[in-house]
């Protein structure tokens, strides 16, 4: 996942420039659309990836899971059952899947590496929406909105499956510390 997401951020980094040099010499408005198309690839990807490198070196997956922002509402847990959650969780990728391992970790630095990832989505999401700042230059607003609004929905799902797990981890977690 890791090598994909960065041929991807850099495959289409490479696709704007060139995209870009060839519609200033040619003026054709083809390119400028696959400029700004390989341009915001290029966003949604590299900005996952430095949101990802910001907060392991700023956490390095130490979350505090007890903090209020991490607790699991009532009425999620209905939602959870709702979505069917449980059917789906286990097909969804790991950036890093060696970060959720119980062979590698114990169950609570697990719960805290699950707390640093949906952060990492949450954060995500929030910045997903940036691009629409450029349909002020480039027109198109619904088009970069639409675009953010698919990035933002690409994260929804591991936020949901982070905090879909971290009771049953947490729960684990304390039987194997011999709490009740």
């Amino acid at each position: 996942m890791p090598k994909m997401m960065r041929f991807i951020a850099i495959f289409s980094t490479a696709g704007a420039a060139l995209a870009a040099a060839f519609f200033q010499y040619f003026q054709a408005g083809t390119l400028l659309t696959l400029a700004i198309t390989f341009g915001t690839i290029a966003y949604h990807f590299g900005i996952r990836l430095l949101t990802g490198l910001f907060y392991n070196a700023w956490m390095k997956n130490r979350a505090d899971y007890t903090k209020k922002w991490y607790r699991v509402h009532p009425w999620e847990t209905k939602l959870y059952r709702f979505l069917r959650v449980k059917a789906w969780k286990n097909k969804m990728p790991a950036y890093d899947p060696l970060a959720f391992s119980s062979n590698r970790h114990t169950w609570d630095e697990v719960a805290q590496a699950m707390c640093q990832s949906e952060l990492i989505h949450e954060t995500n999401m929030a910045l997903s929406f940036i691009p629409v700042i450029a349909s002020k230059w480039f027109g198109a607003f619904h088009v970069f909105l639409l675009t953010s609004l698919c990035g933002a929905l690409f994260d929804l799902p591991f936020i949901i499956m982070q905090r879909y797990n971290r009771p049953r981890v947490l729960k684990i977690a304390a039987r194997k510390n011999g709490l009740p």
